[in-house]
């Protein structure tokens, strides 16, 4: 929540809110005792009571696989079926799961995720075979470690290298085992092997696709577990089976048409809204929406509230038109006049003719407004001239004049205004056609003339024949003005039929299974528990949410990870973090990307973070020359009852840069409790960057960075890094749980003359807490009168 002095007071969602994260699909009887049977199975491995015999070892086999940095699949096959299987396992040692498996053939997998090299996991089963139900002695496997470690007297299981996985071209396979003497026998027909299979002498030359499995035996030992692993070689990348291209978008996306009448829409706006505005109670809720206009004219005023996206479905903005307003406002008598909580809200591909020749978007973080064309002026700030903590515009177009007037901050990137009005601490202007000059600290404007790369965002539209396309603009560089200024905007398109529409009972596994067949995504509003990690695989993937469709990361899953290829266009995405700690919420390339994707990098579009349960960092990007366009990453200052405090929602970083050439505009990092940006990618670039830091550390011994200092910089740049440039960033800190917490400075930079920064501030808000630099060594203490600490540039 953002604050100026004199600060208002903190303003919490009740007690009595719906649960952000209750569950709202129906279960069928079987799923009900399936979770019943994981509670007792648990309760039985916690406490060893009686109810469960012990497994024979040849009724099973059994292994831990690492897939990722981050993951490992454990797999059990039994010998005769089982109608469940769960798996009870620890991290460490610590923090029992018991976790329904999921079936898969004859086998039975989960997941687990939020490891790193060198975590330790033990685990073991409880299976049914026949009615009994059966538990295994105890397993351990150690990410990165060669697999799992055997129970005394059993034989290691065997390893491949490489890992299984997709080629190009033909592998050399080698398989070892950890255990001293041991012979390893294999098969190649998916067979599983057994003591008289092939003896493994040499290395394998897998040409054509094949799954090798193998064991280890040694006289005296019990026989290894079976390990597997499948190489696929030279294939087609697989295409997305045709869906339809006039799908179902499910109830929570209503589609208008002018011909159902402006009363009648005007009647399903109001509506909407009234459910979705309140501050204290929609703030938090599970509600989503996406209001979708077709082509052409609606007198309608359409008040935007929490998780709703308004979006036209011409090709272009002024294929539709709103003869009235699409308005944000501090709507609420508990809001006293300030939008400084307005979040999560959008407008998009549309033309406004305002009533009263004025729009009002008076919005704060997560609430983009794009591809608008306003005929008239565009008033950033309440009615009321309260307190507003925005914000960002782009690829928009405002004939008359843009005011920001009580706006802390606020980000202007590839669009027209008739003129500008306003500035308060930070505004930041790229590629924009009317932006006031740079004239930074008084007033405190920073006018970039283009914008060095840059793809405007996918989007919906309808075609001549009513059905549903999705546009893919092309790459601009040293861009200005809007992608659609002298036309429509260049690019190209997809049909729907490539499309799975994700929408209500869809899961992890239903979703995975479409981006494995090839198909982009197109995610409708609703709330989604992961119990796997979405895996994006296929260079060129779109996946496009509307209506803040939100991903829940469950039993401490990684919510979705991008490999390191070309292409994939990621918008319109809320992460919700899990009460079980994730390592990452998204990852994007894993660690160590080297290809160079200049030509097609990944965007990373409208897309938030809320940390209102735990995740050690939220969005992570190894991909080079990816770049992040207007991202809010927020471990939440405030929120439903027992979801906030500093051992509560617990986050180290909020974005960490390991790429090269990765650029970031409208970068917003706020209240992580270690360093909120760690940029550790040559020749980075930041245009523009808001952040507050966390509200809560208890005392200063508890905030110190590693070198003893107070605190840790909200913006890192890495020892090792020579190139880095950023411009128009801001840090406010305001330490109300201990006011006595400082912060030796928000921006901690190399020096060396390829690292600069220009028009970089302090504030302390309401005079509650200090920052003593603003970056390194340079820069005035914070003053107590909530004015800021100003370095025009540096070194």
């Amino acid at each position: 929540m953002r604050r100026t002095s004199p600060a208002p007071p903190a303003v919490a969602a009740p007690a009595a809110s719906p649960a952000r994260r209750t569950g709202t699909r129906r279960r069928g009887a079987a799923a009900v005792l399936g979770v019943l049977a994981v509670l007792l199975a648990g309760l039985a491995a916690l406490t060893g009571t009686a109810g469960s015999a012990v497994a024979d070892s040849s009724d099973y086999t059994q292994s831990a696989t690492q897939t990722s940095s981050t993951q490992a699949q454990l797999t059990f096959t039994p010998t005769s079926p089982s109608s469940y299987v769960i798996v009870h396992y620890l991290v460490n040692g610590t923090g029992q799961q018991n976790v329904q498996m999921a079936a898969a053939g004859s086998s039975w997998t989960y997941t687990v995720g939020g490891l790193s090299n060198g975590t330790v996991l033990t685990y073991s089963f409880t299976y049914t075979k026949n009615g009994p139900q059966y538990d295994t002695p105890q397993f351990t496997y150690t990410q990165g470690g060669g697999g799992t470690t055997p129970p005394p007297g059993t034989v290691a299981t065997p390893t491949f290298s490489p890992a299984g996985g997709t080629f190009s071209t033909a592998q050399t396979v080698t398989i070892s085992d950890a255990t001293s003497g041991a012979a390893i026998h294999y098969t190649t027909n998916g067979s599983t092997p057994t003591a008289s299979s092939a003896t493994y002498s040499s290395a394998l030359t897998i040409s054509a696709t094949t799954t090798v499995k193998a064991i280890a035996v040694k006289s005296g030992s019990t026989d290894s577990a079976v390990a597997s692993a499948t190489f696929t070689i030279g294939t087609t990348p697989a295409a997305c089976p045709a869906q339809s291209d006039t799908p179902d978008f499910g109830p929570n996306v209503h589609i208008f048409d002018p011909s159902m009448g402006n009363a009648a829409i005007q009647s399903q706006l109001d509506a909407q809204f009234n459910q979705m505005k309140d501050t204290q109670t929609a703030q938090f809720s599970e509600n989503r929406v996406a209001d979708l206009f077709k082509p052409g004219t609606y007198n309608v005023e359409d008040n935007v509230g929490f998780y709703t996206s308004v979006a036209g479905l011409g090709q272009n903005p002024d294929d539709v038109t709103i003869n009235g307003d699409v308005t944000v406002d501090a709507f609420n008598a508990s809001d006293a006049g300030n939008a400084t909580q307005n979040f999560w809200r959008s407008a998009e591909n549309l033309a406004i003719n305002p009533s009263s020749g004025t729009d009002r978007w008076a919005v704060a973080q997560a609430a983009p407004f794009r591809r608008i064309d306003v005929h008239g002026g565009l008033a950033l700030y309440p009615a009321s001239y309260g307190y507003a903590s925005g914000g960002f515009i782009a690829d928009t177009k405002v004939s008359g004049q843009a005011a920001s007037v009580s706006q802390q901050q606020w980000y202007t990137r590839d669009s027209t205004l008739g003129s500008w009005a306003g500035g308060v601490w930070n505004m930041v202007f790229s590629g924009v056609n009317g932006a006031p000059a740079n004239t930074f600290p008084n007033p405190p404007e920073t006018t970039l003339a283009t914008t060095p790369v840059s793809r405007d965002v996918p989007y919906l539209y309808v075609d001549s024949t009513g059905k549903y396309r999705v546009f893919l603009p092309s790459l601009r560089t040293n861009s200005s003005g809007p992608s659609w200024a002298n036309g429509s905007t260049p690019g190209t398109s997809l049909p729907m039929s490539a499309f799975y529409v994700v929408k209500a009972g869809d899961t992890a596994a239903t979703i995975n299974a479409a981006l494995a067949e090839g198909c982009n995504l197109f995610v409708t509003p609703g709330v989604y528990h992961l119990n796997q990690t979405l895996n994006i695989t296929k260079p060129d993937t779109t996946v496009l949410g509307i209506g803040y469709p939100t991903f829940v990361p469950d039993n401490g899953v990684n919510a979705m990870q991008v490999a390191d290829v070309s292409g994939v266009r990621l918008k319109g995405l809320l992460f919700d973090a899990g009460t079980t700690n994730s390592q990452a919420l998204l990852t994007v390339g894993p660690s160590g990307s080297s290809a160079d994707h200049s030509a097609d990098p990944t965007t990373i579009q409208d897309v938030f973070f809320r940390i209102a349960g735990k995740a050690t960092d939220s969005l992570v990007v190894n991909s080079n020359n990816t770049i992040i366009d207007h991202i809010w990453a927020w471990r939440a200052d405030h929120g439903n009852s027992g979801t906030v405090g500093w051992t509560t929602n617990t986050a180290d970083n909020g974005l960490t840069v390991n790429g090269n050439n990765v650029l970031a505009d409208g970068l917003f990092v706020e209240h992580y409790q270690k360093y909120e940006v760690v940029w550790n990618g040559q020749n980075g670039k930041t245009i523009f960057f808001q952040n507050e830091n966390p509200y809560d550390p208890p005392n200063q011994a508890a905030w110190k960075n590693p070198a003893g200092q107070n605190g840790y910089a909200a913006y890192k740049v890495g020892d090792n890094v020579t190139t880095h440039e950023a411009w128009g960033l801001g840090s406010y800190c305001y330490f109300n749980v201990n006011p006595a917490v400082n912060n030796y400075h928000a921006f901690e930079v190399p020096n060396t003359s390829g690292v600069k920064f220009h028009d970089v501030l302090t504030v302390s808000l309401g005079g509650v807490g200090t920052i003593t630099h603003v970056i390194n060594d340079t820069g005035a203490v914070t003053a107590s009168n909530t004015t800021p600490s100003n370095v025009t540039s540096y070194p």
